[in-house]
């Protein structure tokens, strides 16, 4: 939500998400960039954010705001920087040595403090591999599919071809980093049909999580990414499965007809992982 609005941040941590992002680049006018920085940082220091981590997003690398921007937030110690427009590992690791800086500063626990990458751009596609393994507080990589097209000169289509390929790139070098990677924003916030079906897709590619702009957006969201009941028993039944078939020397074996292997094995460990995150089972409770 735009930082400036100190009532949509607070209405943000009612609403049960996993992340809150107050923004200072394009959801705040240029006039009133200042005032989202300090509305930022009083809000960091006041507001019960209860589970939700606690984001800002920074003006671009290079724009001339981001210092101003860095030195007002980071000292009220957020969870995390969300970094726009990024382009090259320099500018992640330009971030992150500003952090470690006020780490030290501030006295906060060193390594207290995530980088998310907003990968908006075919210079960011070109450079994936380099700005996914730029520096260890990178934490994920969020597709910018809006300001993407745009870049390439597409049009934006509901079936989304045009941006398939990026938005594949993006899940793949997270998960070549083990970075989590964060989905693209659906921006008809009245279409809760079309954000569920697009919801559903992103976690079928294999995103951990998807932005959203609207409170209407929050439940579908959390739904689709969300395995079922019948996803989480079918998943802990071949983990269960696998443990006796491997005290018995099977690595491949049969459950309801169909065979089981390792690729299968680690999809129903990421479904129990997701059970996990979405607070559907603790750990202990792991086949």
């Amino acid at each position: 939500m735009p930082g400036d609005d100190l009532y949509k941040i607070t209405k943000a941590t009612t609403l049960g998400v996993d992340s809150i992002c107050m923004d200072m680049e394009d959801g705040v006018a240029f006039n009133r960039k200042d005032d989202a920085r300090h509305t930022i940082a009083g809000a960091l220091r006041t507001l019960d954010f209860g589970n939700a981590e606690r984001l800002a997003r920074i003006n671009p690398v290079g724009s001339g705001l981001e210092t101003a921007d860095l030195e007002v937030v980071l000292a009220a110690h957020p969870d995390g920087i969300v970094i726009p427009k990024v382009n090259n590992a320099a500018q992640v690791k330009w971030v992150c040595e500003q952090v470690n800086q006020a780490e030290r500063r501030f006295d906060y626990t060193p390594g207290s403090i995530s980088i998310l990458a907003i990968i908006e751009s075919a210079l960011a596609i070109v450079n994936l591999s380099a700005i996914s393994g730029a520096d260890p507080r990178l934490q994920a990589l969020i597709f910018g599919s809006e300001d993407f097209a745009s870049d390439i000169g597409a049009t934006r289509t509901h079936e989304a071809w045009e941006i398939f390929y990026a938005r594949s790139a993006v899940v793949t070098y997270a998960a070549a980093y083990q970075l989590e990677a964060i989905d693209m924003v659906y921006v008809d916030f009245r279409d809760l049909d079309g954000l569920q079906s697009e919801s559903l897709e992103g976690a079928r590619l294999g995103f951990s999580g998807k932005q959203i702009i609207h409170p209407n957006q929050v439940a579908p969201v959390q739904q689709a990414f969300t395995p079922t009941d019948e996803a989480i028993d079918h998943a802990l039944r071949l983990m269960e499965a696998f443990q006796v078939y491997q005290q018995s020397g099977q690595g491949a074996f049969a459950i309801d007809g169909k065979m089981v292997d390792a690729p299968m094995i680690k999809a129903a460990e990421n479904i129990l992982a997701r059970a996990v995150a979405a607070g559907k089972r603790h750990i202990s409770q792991g086949a």
